[in-house]
């Protein structure tokens, strides 16, 4: 989100464009701020809902978030025991949870730097953050101004982007670009790899056709690609997530065009800019849609949360008109949103049923995210009952 942020310097009006890739609006009430204030006064103007502009030095603008931090989860952590003496379900609890987890991040986000036009920062001791900042945010023609949280949210993306995710399936890395989910939970990529491909294709399988719905890194489409289907059609509507997975195809080898990889294979990966399916029908569909039917809180959530299921009743509505006579359609899924009383497994039965579909298999694999065995986390107990599936949908009658 982009508009102008306004603020009193030494009693003159300033303004800049502000920056905020989560789509926070830019604060009504800004004040100076630098080293000499306090923990406690920046705190107290935060909880106010008074944002920060720091003109101070970086690392001590980085020890004010810590303590800010520090405040906001002591509170938090009060509330949260004062809530333990209530009685609610699990479904409330989780809204409550989004409720405080949403209120930590506006908090928190209160904390701003200034930017110059090239991405750097005019403060003491600050790092060289312009290629992080170009990956994340493009180039830009202003100074600007953006929250201290989201700015190392931008250089931990980086660094995650330069590093790489190692996926045992591939057997080699992708690199997710800012804002493009990362497959750091790669149970339902194990899934993919790993489950048998319809009879119908295995005669002849370079001949065959997949679509992969809403590709992100493209990590679905490249295993797919990997395991011998000779076609496979990515899509996805999202420009970074389409710039994200055309670089990933690109470097593993299998995107269409690329020459071929040191196995003499080919790139058999087409990338298309449409919402949900491309023209056409298929062997083979995965889709790999937000797991959460709940609303986003930003942008940079919708990989995760999906307000009211809308990606996952999609598919389901249109794969049957997508699917060849024997093809199969890969719903990868997980039940946490059961558990957490989100949406029932009957919901999701009648959705199937509704778009003309029948269920020929389900491939099941436990969750091994850390979040899985956290004890201390009041939804803990609906995280360990998790269960990851993929869903082998066929044409009904």
């Amino acid at each position: 989100m982009s508009t102008d942020i306004h603020w009193t310097e030494n009693g003159e009006p300033k303004q800049a464009r502000w920056q905020s890739e989560v789509g926070l609006p830019p604060p009504a009430k800004v004040r100076v701020a630098d080293d000499h204030m306090k923990a406690d006064e920046a705190f107290r103007l935060v909880s106010e809902g008074t944002a920060l502009l720091w003109r101070g030095d970086f690392h001590n603008a980085k020890q004010m978030l810590s303590a800010l931090t520090r405040r906001v989860d002591e509170r938090a952590e009060r509330s949260a025991r004062r809530a333990a003496n209530i009685e609610m379900g699990t479904k409330d609890a989780f809204n409550r949870h989004r409720m405080m987890q949403g209120q930590r991040a506006r908090t928190l986000g209160l904390l701003l730097l200034p930017f110059n036009a090239d991405h750097s920062l005019p403060l003491g001791r600050a790092p060289d953050v312009a290629d992080a900042c170009t990956a994340a945010y493009g180039k830009v023609d202003a100074p600007y101004v953006a929250s201290l949280r989201e700015l190392l949210g931008v250089i931990g993306a980086y660094e995650w982007k330069k590093r790489g995710v190692e996926v045992k399936a591939l057997r080699d890395k992708v690199h997710p670009h800012y804002g493009v989910f990362a497959p750091i939970r790669s149970e339902y990529v194990d899934l993919v790899a790993k489950a048998p491909m319809p009879p119908h294709m295995l005669p002849a399988i370079a001949e065959t056709t997949a679509f992969d719905i809403g590709t992100g890194t493209g990590i679905l489409a490249a295993i797919l690609a990997r395991r011998g289907i000779g076609t496979v059609i990515a899509t996805e509507l999202d420009p970074r997530a389409l710039a994200c997975g055309e670089e990933n195809l690109k470097r593993l080898g299998v995107l269409k065009g690329t020459p071929p990889d040191r196995a003499g294979r080919v790139g058999k990966v087409t990338l298309e800019a449409t919402d949900m399916f491309p023209d056409g029908t298929a062997d083979l569909i995965v889709c790999n849609p937000p797991w959460l039917p709940a609303r986003p809180s930003s942008r940079l959530e919708r990989a995760v949360y999906d307000e009211d299921g809308r990606m996952l009743k999609s598919f389901l509505a249109g794969l049957a008109a997508h699917l060849k006579p024997q093809g199969e359609g890969w719903l990868i899924l997980s039940d946490l949103a059961e558990h957490l009383g989100l949406r029932t497994r009957e919901e999701l039965s009648a959705a199937i049923n509704a778009g003309g579909l029948t269920v020929l298999g389900r491939l099941d694999i436990d969750p091994f995210h850390p979040k899985a065995t956290e004890s201390t986390d009041r939804l803990a107990a609906a995280r360990r009952a998790e269960v990851t599936s993929l869903w082998r949908l066929g044409r009904a009658g």
